[in-house]
């Protein structure tokens, strides 16, 4: 029989407490017809949705709307199945853990190409932000793995947090699609953005990966050799 590696969830963002709070009350009320897949389903679509309105931002800018009720959706889905799997004591740990984090990887994807796809974010940032999202998410399976420790946030930032971070740009970008920071030329708001949180995520990958290889390191000291006697 292959062993089960079971990990411990770490979830330290700012929101994170009043947000447990909220879902369960959320999913003990929900109906019995409502599962975690089809909750898991839902957080797919609607990143999908997101994306194309993000493209659809190049139409027309009431397309922040639909990006608004997206990202909601995202995070009444993708937030809430893994709660109503404990509430209901129908727990899957490996399916779990592995079905939500593929539908996270390709939800990125999608969104990622949406904001490319904007005419309000270079396609080569689009592409840079999705790779540090990508080392970053390696990073973090291959330590929940190592170490098993899932850690969801880091420095108080956590996915709700980024959600609200995305549509509150999207708002803004309506109004303020350029913006100048001092003798620089005039930039897309989502380009000033992509940089910061491609840096940000950069820094997150090294900050964990020397974190957790030196806990590692430590946690499994080199054995003394023992000569044999001749």
């Amino acid at each position: 029989m292959p062993i089960i590696h079971m990990h411990r969830r770490e979830q330290r963002s700012l929101l994170a407490e009043p947000e447990r709070r909220a879902l369960t009350w959320i999913a003990v009320r929900l109906p019995p017809w409502v599962s975690s897949d089809q909750l898991t389903l839902l957080g797919l679509l609607s990143m999908i949705a997101a994306g194309a309105a993000f493209a659809a931002m190049r139409v027309t800018p009431w397309a922040a709307a639909g990006i608004i009720i997206a990202l909601a959706a995202n995070w009444f889905g993708d937030s809430l199945d893994g709660t109503v799997a404990r509430v209901r004591d129908q727990q899957r740990p490996r399916y779990g853990f592995y079905v939500d984090h593929v539908i996270d990887l390709a939800g990125t994807a999608a969104l990622m190409g949406g904001l490319a796809a904007s005419g309000r974010m270079s396609p080569l940032i689009a592409l840079l932000l999705l790779a540090g999202y990508l080392i970053v998410s390696a990073e973090s399976y291959l330590a929940t793995h190592a170490a098993g420790v899932f850690r969801i946030s880091f420095a108080g930032i956590g996915p709700t947090e980024l959600r609200i971070v995305l549509a509150v740009g999207a708002v803004a970008m309506t109004t303020h699609p350029v913006v100048t920071i001092g003798p620089l030329p005039p930039m897309w708001l989502f380009d000033v953005g992509g940089i910061v949180a491609t840096a940000g995520l950069v820094f997150v990958f090294v900050a964990s990966a020397l974190r957790n290889t030196w806990s590692l390191y430590h946690a499994e000291p080199l054995q003394p050799r023992v000569e044999s006697a001749a």
